[in-house]
């Protein structure tokens, strides 16, 4: 089986030495490189991974501005950001960027693994002290957002269960799995469901999907 590719973009050489010992330990994943923020762009063009991991806050260029950057590429990896703080005043800025995930720096490492699994396969990852504020800060008032549910109107039947599951973090075979279709069915259900709410990637959507009412509170995962 192919390996998982990896890159591990950070400023500081000891984090990206640590992070790459946890994900190079697990046999389908394969770090193909670490980098400072101002290489990123190029390295991802030249090493293709299929994941970045990448630092929220970088004094060389910031993460969000790497994001951006990332996002743009023709056949962009999916990006998770790496904080040290669950408050971080950059998640939401990064949410609204494109980014699939929000790890703290101190994830254990069995998590940070199955969290790269998850974005492999298309999923959103949110380490759990985390997603108050990704996910919580975007929920106020504690009911429906009601221009959530103007946004959800368009969706289909089938597309607001896929949305519904989402919200609860749900990977794109998981949701297969829960409703009985085929993971090429979900990837195209999910395309569309990004195009009909004018968002960028699936933690966005998960945020409309919980605004809505659609969704149970938000996995707190990955689990090992």
């Amino acid at each position: 089986m192919t390996p998982i590719r990896v890159l591990i973009v950070d400023d500081e050489v000891l984090v990206r030495s640590g992070l790459g010992l946890i994900v190079g330990s697990a046999p389908d994943l394969e770090v193909v490189g670490d980098c400072s923020g101002g290489l990123a762009e190029d390295r991802v063009s030249a090493l293709r991974p299929h994941v970045v991991l990448l630092d929220i806050r970088m004094p060389d260029l910031d993460g969000v501005s790497v994001l951006r950057r990332l996002r743009a590429l023709p056949h962009p990896p999916a990006v998770a950001m790496l904080t040290t703080f669950d408050t971080d005043e950059y998640i939401g800025t990064a949410l609204r960027a494109g980014a699939a995930g929000f790890l703290l720096k101190d994830t254990a490492p069995e998590q940070l693994v199955h969290a790269v699994r998850v974005l492999a396969a298309g999923g959103s990852v949110l380490s759990p002290t985390v997603t108050r504020t990704v996910i919580g800060g975007y929920v106020e008032g504690g009911g429906p957002d009601a221009e959530a549910g103007s946004l959800t109107r368009g969706l289909t039947g089938r597309e607001l269960d896929v949305l519904a599951l989402l919200g609860e973090g749900l990977s794109n075979a998981e949701i297969a799995d829960r409703l009985f279709l085929g993971t090429g069915t979900v990837k195209d259900h999910i395309s569309a469901i990004l195009g009909k709410l004018g968002v960028a990637n699936r933690v966005q959507a998960a945020v409309v999907a919980n605004r809505a009412g659609l969704a149970r509170a938000p996995r707190q995962q990955p689990e090992a």
